[in-house]
């Protein structure tokens, strides 16, 4: 008998009316945990992430990332048969999650509270830029303008320039709040037999994420300043260039890392215990001096010999990679993180997701959904007729990828 047990989420739906990345991110997490997830998409062109760019093979590389394991239905939701399709999928869903603009979901009757209400055992989430009250309710809410109002752009960068984060962090937020908040709801409703509203912001969640440069501004009296790759209040925690143009990062985390780093890795003991340096709070107050001495002395290293030298010594350490470098990446492939994920163009590199689950089932690594692929065996599956969906099709409502000249699969 085989010992591997079930996903987690193994019989769990999930509907979701969702589009760009918070709301996908969250439901591809909850589909690589075995949830069916049921992807509703407009059909004239889909969720409008899959026009970012075409940089995976023809593909928008934040589609592929956050839409594995899904099927496709393209309904227009502002036709009422087709809004009556979403509804009887709702019906006999676990999980409900939409991240339409704000006020969009309440005018469709999509919204949690009134979901909720008629299924009191759905989990149903609502996901938003502002939250749903307040003064910001109804702004546009992107993921570079939640970056800026929640201050992560005001502690990223240069002393001279602000910048956003380089990858979609308030999306991110979301995503995995939403994706958390589900499976708390899932737990509760194991227990009481009901599910229940769940509601995230993009702001309250990236805010939460500002935690430490937050309480520091607010109760020590300044924020932090923006310090590049070095850090606010550590010293030395920078890069730092090689020899062979290589660039390295540490980070000396306590005093008796300095110590070590003066004499293993600088050869300077004498730095140990020079009040100068002897101290964080001294080091941080001569950052320019501190850069400098260690700078001087891995400039006369390569980059391999600083980071043997460095891990010798017990000081955290890392190369300044690129994304290549990671595509690359030797821990990567030592511990078998890649897979390839079926898509409409072919079998794409990926990785497996950061939860591992010890002696269960393998996970899914389901395939990139096209368009509408999944339209009419849903519509099949909730009883509709050959007649009544060739109708459907006729008149926009919906559309299928099989139908309308979609990708085959490689």
């Amino acid at each position: 008998m085989s010992s591997t047990q079930p996903l987690p989420l193994e019989g769990v739906t999930v509907v979701a009316v969702e589009q760009a990345v918070a709301a996908p991110f969250a439901t591809r997490q909850l589909a690589d945990l075995g949830a069916r997830v049921v992807k509703i998409e407009r059909p004239d062109g889909g969720d409008f992430a899959r026009g970012y760019d075409t940089a995976a093979r023809g593909l928008a590389s934040h589609f592929v990332w956050c839409n594995r394991g899904k099927e496709s239905v393209a309904v227009d939701l502002k036709d009422p048969r087709g809004l009556d399709v979403v509804r009887r999928l709702v019906a006999g869903a676990d999980v409900f999650v939409q991240n339409l603009a704000q006020g969009a979901a309440g005018r469709l009757g999509l919204d949690a509270a009134t979901l909720c209400a008629a299924h009191p055992r759905l989990v149903a989430v609502d996901i938003s830029g502002y939250g749903a009250e307040g003064p910001y309710a109804h702004r546009r809410a992107y993921d570079m303008l939640v970056q800026c109002e929640a201050g992560l752009v005001s502690v990223t960068g240069t002393p001279e320039q602000p910048v956003k984060a380089g990858i979609p962090a308030a999306d991110i937020a979301a995503g995995m709040y939403a994706f958390s908040g589900v499976l708390a709801a899932l737990l509760r409703r194991a227990t009481t037999g009901r599910g229940g509203p769940v509601e995230i912001s993009m702001l309250d969640s990236l805010a939460e994420w500002m935690g430490h440069p937050l309480h520091h501004g607010m109760h020590g009296g300044e924020p932090p300043v923006r310090t590049g790759l070095a850090h606010a209040v550590i010293a030395p925690y920078d890069a730092y260039a090689t020899a062979d143009g290589e660039r390295v990062l540490l980070s000396v985390q306590n005093d008796r890392e300095w110590r070590r780093l003066a004499e293993q890795v600088l050869e300077r003991p004498e730095l140990a215990v020079d009040p100068d340096f002897s101290t964080n709070t001294a080091r941080t107050a001569h950052r320019g001096r501190t850069d400098a001495v260690v700078a001087g002395a891995l400039a006369a290293l390569s980059g391999e010999e600083a980071l043997a030298r460095l891990e010798a010594a017990g000081i955290a350490c890392a190369r300044l990679n690129t994304v290549a470098d990671v595509a690359a990446h030797p821990q990567l492939a030592a511990r078998d993180r890649w897979r390839e994920v079926s898509t409409p163009a072919g079998a794409l590199r990926t990785l497996l997701p950061p939860i591992t689950l010890p002696g269960g089932a393998p996970t899914p690594m389901g395939a990139v959904p096209a368009l509408g692929e999944h339209t009419d065996a849903t519509l099949r599956a909730l009883g509709m007729t050959d007649g009544q969906t060739a109708a459907l099709r006729r008149d926009g409502v919906i559309v299928d990828a099989a139908r309308n000249g979609g990708p085959g699969r490689s």
